[in-house]
């Protein structure tokens, strides 16, 4: 298991910089609101579960309209892609399964391993990408394939945001 989160996260930088790029192609999707508020979304949760695992910075409340262009947004997104790497370099064993509480669940508390945190922080922002890639479609664009098996075949690459 040690291996996974070291593999959900590379892709999960690559997916998320696919899908900004190809939104950010497309001068409609760029500017359409509900690709707006799906991207923060996705990116305010990724923030919120690795505060939740290291409260060693600050947790910041965002809205999308604390982000005044499509790239401070982009900005904020590719933070948390340059925080994530470091700190999983440091998660040892035990640390994995410490259990944490997911703030946002209230009756009854949710408690589980920083583990498992991570592995939901890593997989909830493919459902919202394939939102908002069927959106793009719509809008006229030409939304990537951002499949784990497809990044694997590509060899791994890097983000290219």
């Amino acid at each position: 298991m040690d291996d996974w989160l070291n593999e959900l996260y590379p892709h999960q930088a690559w997916a998320d910089a696919e899908h900004w790029r190809a939104v950010g192609a497309v001068p409609a999707a760029r500017e359409d609101q509900a690709i707006r508020r799906r991207l923060h979304h996705i990116h305010s949760v990724q923030h919120a579960f690795l505060w939740t695992v290291d409260r060693a910075q600050p947790f910041r409340m965002t809205t999308p309209e604390d982000f005044s262009s499509f790239d401070s947004l982009q900005a904020y997104a590719r933070e948390f892609h340059d925080r994530i790497p470091s700190f999983l370099a440091g998660l040892t064993p035990a640390r994995r399964a410490e259990l944490v509480k997911i703030s946002w669940f209230g009756h009854p508390p949710l408690r589980i391993t920083v583990e498992a945190a991570l592995t939901q922080a890593a997989m909830h922002s493919h459902y919202h990408r394939g939102q908002n890639a069927t959106r793009l479609r719509e809008l006229g664009g030409e939304p990537p394939t951002t499949d784990y098996i497809l990044w694997l075949w590509k060899g791994r690459p890097q983000p290219a945001w």
